[in-house]
């Protein structure tokens, strides 16, 4: 069977929300918060949902009344743009339009570049305010009058209009609604075990827009867990820091002791954080099915780890490695950056020390570094920060790749240059709009962001080099928490352990 669905239709088609995913359809299946929020349009009275995506527009564009997109990545405005273009509606607002809106954590942590490609987007945790939107959506109100009903709802973001993030309690578990092998988790049932992150590192958007850290109640997971192995025998447990669930070693030894009487689970769990690796945790995974995992380690040396707040010593690092290796993984997966601010060559040979002992105390387990380059993000203690040069950053590049050759270690890196224009997309306002039309028009290329940012005389600098402490910031407009001089706050603290 190609699709089990877990949810009943509600069978009705007065309003018709066409829900709109900015990529192919395998990618949306495997995406939770899309397919629960699709899931919660089926189930509503009155709301007529249809799943679309990239590679299948399924729909009269004639019958749409509104279109719901989800963005969680920065150049997930080219598959915007694609969707609207193949409807064969403007890429911008326009009254000839339907209602176009959208939400997700590119907009929840800035949205400004948006305002005139949406009518209204949806800042922070949607679950429930878009059962809200939704009520109002039905109403069939004009497009003026919605707008109008949609600023009184916590979390709705009408542009040039103050909003403030919505944060749900969590009084439900979100598991995968669809099961499909067309998934590129394919028929995986995804549960959503917590959602933030304690640890903070001053970098992570994922943590600091889902603070504060909340988990889901283990009875619920549990019930979630029998629910899904009546369909598939692959679950997989989702969330930012899992292993810090109260309940969350009895949740694996639930599983674990569901294995060991015979029933045949495939478990995945997306990566591990690195001071909470037990032998029992590893354990499990591998009678699960898992071969390799995943740890990070975020930065060069344990002094930059301090500085972004990312509290691991070398200690721990080898420690977890030891763990993995003894108690059945085939290897590990290591995630770092490079470019942090303040990073010296020092720095990078203590990393390079660091992957050759690993490698020396691990023979025959394989190990894998991956590199991305630091793009510094809105909303976090770093979002002042300016970021490093690309050349600066490929002459790294290519140093760590050559010492981790000669150790035998394999290494992937992430693009300098498509990371720069992250950091564009990322930190950028309502002036960048008219690139991300030029670039999408011009095909969407490398080349086609230079050459649209120098036709339009686009000032970059500002986005690249970092913003002053007492600057207005485009988010700015977003009421969070912690607010501002929190943030700030948190920066001047970090920044004194490199004094």
């Amino acid at each position: 069977m190609e699709e089990t669905v877990l949810y009943k239709n509600n069978n009705s088609y007065e309003y018709t929300l066409a829900m709109a995913y900015p990529a192919i359809e395998e990618f949306a299946l495997s995406s939770l918060g899309y397919m629960w929020l699709y899931k919660t349009a089926c189930e509503k009275e009155g709301i007529n949902a249809v799943r679309i995506s990239t590679d299948n527009i399924c729909i009269n564009p004639a019958n749409i009344d509104a279109v719901a997109f989800s963005l969680s990545f920065d150049f997930d405005f080219m598959g915007v743009f694609k969707v609207l273009e193949k409807l064969g509606f403007s890429l911008t607002k326009s009254e000839e339009r339907p209602l176009i809106f959208a939400g997700g954590p590119v907009l929840t942590t800035n949205p400004v570049p948006y305002n005139d490609i949406f009518d209204f987007m949806i800042i922070g945790d949607g679950e429930d305010t878009f059962t809200e939107v939704t009520d109002i959506l039905k109403l069939k109100k004009t497009k003026a009058e919605t707008l109008e009903l949609l600023l009184n709802i916590e979390g709705v973001y009408v542009p040039n209009h103050k909003v403030k993030k919505s944060t749900s309690n969590l009084n439900q578990v979100i598991y995968t609604p669809v099961i499909s092998e067309k998934s590129y988790f394919k028929d995986t049932f995804i549960i959503e075990v917590a959602r933030g992150c304690m640890n903070r590192c001053a970098f992570c958007t994922a943590s600091y827009i889902n603070l504060p850290f909340r988990h889901n109640n283990y009875e619920k997971i549990i019930e979630s867990i029998d629910l899904g192995l009546r369909y598939t025998n692959k679950i997989a447990l989702l969330g930012a820091q899992i292993s810090a669930h109260p309940n969350f070693n009895q949740i694996m030894e639930y599983i674990r002791k569901k294995i060991e009487s015979g029933i045949n689970i495939e478990l995945g769990i997306s990566s591990l954080r690195t001071d909470a690796v037990t032998p029992e945790l590893i354990k499990t995974l591998v009678l699960g099915g898992q071969k390799t995992s995943t740890i990070a380690i975020e930065a060069a040396s344990e002094k930059l780890r301090k500085f972004i707040n990312k509290n691991l010593k070398e200690e721990q690092i080898l420690n977890a490695i030891k763990i993995s290796r003894e108690n059945g993984l085939k290897g590990l997966k290591i995630y770092s950056m490079i470019g942090i601010p303040n990073e010296t060559d020092e720095d990078i040979e203590e990393f390079i020390k660091l992957a050759s002992k690993i490698k020396s105390e691990n023979k025959g387990f394989n190990i894998e570094f991956s590199f991305s380059t630091f793009v510094p993000k809105p909303n976090t203690p770093l979002q002042w920060a300016k970021r490093e040069d690309t050349k600066s950053l490929e002459k790294k590049q290519k140093y760590i790749e050559k010492e981790l050759a000669k150790t035998g270690i394999s290494s992937k890196f992430s693009s300098p240059k498509w990371d720069y224009w992250q950091t564009v997309l990322s930190r950028g306002d309502k002036t960048i709009t008219p690139m991300m039309l030029e670039v999408y028009k011009n095909g969407g290329k490398l080349g086609a962001y230079k050459s649209s940012a120098k036709s339009l005389n686009i000032n970059l600098d500002k986005f690249i080099n970092g913003f002053g402490f007492e600057e207005q910031l485009p988010w700015d407009i977003i009421e969070t928490n912690p607010r501002k001089e929190l943030l700030l706050n948190e920066y001047n603290r970090l920044i004194k352990v490199l004094s």
